[in-house]
């Protein structure tokens, strides 16, 4: 039986689910079609935003920590952000194709901000509103609706705009659409249950870091083993962007269909992700699941056919399924209870560190070497990730 703050939570989800996919989909397309983005910025568009979060997580936790009710500042953080993408749809009126792009960029970069606040806040309140023993359950329900009404956006995106990936107006519909639903997001935050906290005046200030969350032997190699598997998942992200759209020549609906095919797949197998994780533990499954994203990368080179695109990206959602599910999970898991906060905010810390150089990276050795072999490095890469959870679990497992 879900409580009331869950059956919020999903709402609230759905609406963001349907802001974000019909803004940051198309994000990439939108940047090399209509704007003219070179490689270099489409790389940006992918490392702008953890870059400008590494600078304002801890200021966000700041915030968040001395807030006595953390709901009315995540809302209006969220609100901010979907505001921008107001922005957006008038970004076509500047005078050049290169002011035009650098803007775009300047406008992500700063959605970063607020967006920041929100992710760490919602991380932490949540975490405090579903019990430990309901997590599993609640987050694997909620994933697999999250992303049905994820598939139906975006399916009904590439139906409607089939033909109209040139159309300047096509994609500010998409983003003005975007903005409603933020309204929705928003409206459902502010409906959760939160009990506030009443901040005494002769009570000791929170601190701003608590260095003891490296004495948990557990959270540090879990972050470790988190942060090198996330930075070769993340360094093909704007590779991914660019094959399908300068080498593949996808359009809205390929890149629609390349979405509905990988969220297909999610639905279908995130209970077995949260079966076998209950079954076998979350560290043990998480192996398997780095294990197939590995091979992603490497398939996709091997073909520019659209359809067979369309199939390895659905393919590629069984194992994205586990990685999305579990890996919260893990990081909950680990980081012990009493300074949560703490180690949920320094892993989105290092965790936007590492995002914000890994496409760059991937970007550089696509210069340097060719496609091909960048996305076989990110490949490899993601395999020894794989063996890195591999060597935690063993590690934990004896000790």
């Amino acid at each position: 039986m879900r409580t009331y703050n869950e059956k919020i939570s999903i709402y609230h989800g759905m609406a963001s689910t349907i802001a974000l996919n019909f803004s940051n989909n198309f994000f990439p397309i939108f940047a090399i079609t209509i704007l003219g983005a070179t490689n270099y910025q489409v790389g940006l568009i992918s490392s702008l935003p953890p870059f400008i979060a590494l600078l304002m997580t801890i200021p966000a936790a700041i915030l968040l920590n001395r807030a006595n009710a953390q709901k009315k500042l995540v809302a209006m953080s969220v609100l901010l952000a979907r505001l921008m993408f107001l922005f957006i749809v008038i970004v076509v009126y500047l005078p050049s194709s290169s002011t035009q792009s650098w803007a775009f960029l300047a406008i992500i970069a700063f959605i970063s901000v607020p967006n920041t606040v929100a992710n760490v806040g919602w991380q932490t309140l949540i975490s405090g509103m579903i019990e430990e023993s309901r997590r599993g359950q609640f987050f694997s329900d909620r994933n697999r609706l999250l992303t049905m009404v994820g598939l139906v956006s975006t399916l009904l995106i590439g139906i409607l705009m089939k033909d109209a990936s040139e159309s300047i107006i096509a994609y500010q519909i998409l983003f003005a659409i975007a903005f409603v639903f933020g309204l929705l997001e928003v409206f459902f935050l502010l409906k959760h249950e939160e009990d506030v906290v009443k901040v005494e005046d002769d009570l000791p200030k929170k601190k701003l870091m608590d260095w003891s969350i490296f004495k948990h032997s557990n959270y540090v190699w879990f972050l470790a083993a988190a942060l090198f598997f996330n930075f070769a998942w993340q360094m093909a992200w704007g590779l991914f962007n660019i094959y399908n759209v300068r080498v593949a020549g996808a359009t809205i609906f390929w890149i629609s269909m390349f979405s509905v095919g990988s969220m297909l797949m999610q639905i279908i197998t995130f209970p077995l992700w949260k079966k076998w994780a209950d079954k076998y533990s979350n560290m043990r499954v998480f192996i398997w699941a780095a294990l197939g994203m590995a091979t992603t990368p490497f398939l996709v080179v091997l073909s520019t056919n659209l359809y067979y695109l369309t199939l390895i990206q659905t393919t590629s959602g069984f194992f994205l399924s586990g990685t999305v599910l579990i890996l919260f999970n893990l990081l909950l898991e680990k980081s012990p209870e009493h300074s949560r906060t703490y180690c949920i905010t320094t892993y989105n810390v290092l965790l936007a560190f590492v995002a914000f150089i890994a496409p760059q990276v991937g970007i550089w050795f696509l210069d340097l070497f060719g496609m091909e072999n960048a996305m076989y490095t990110s490949s490899i890469l993601r395999f020894l990730s794989a063996f890195g959870f591999l060597y935690v679990y063993i590690r934990q497992r004896k000790k």
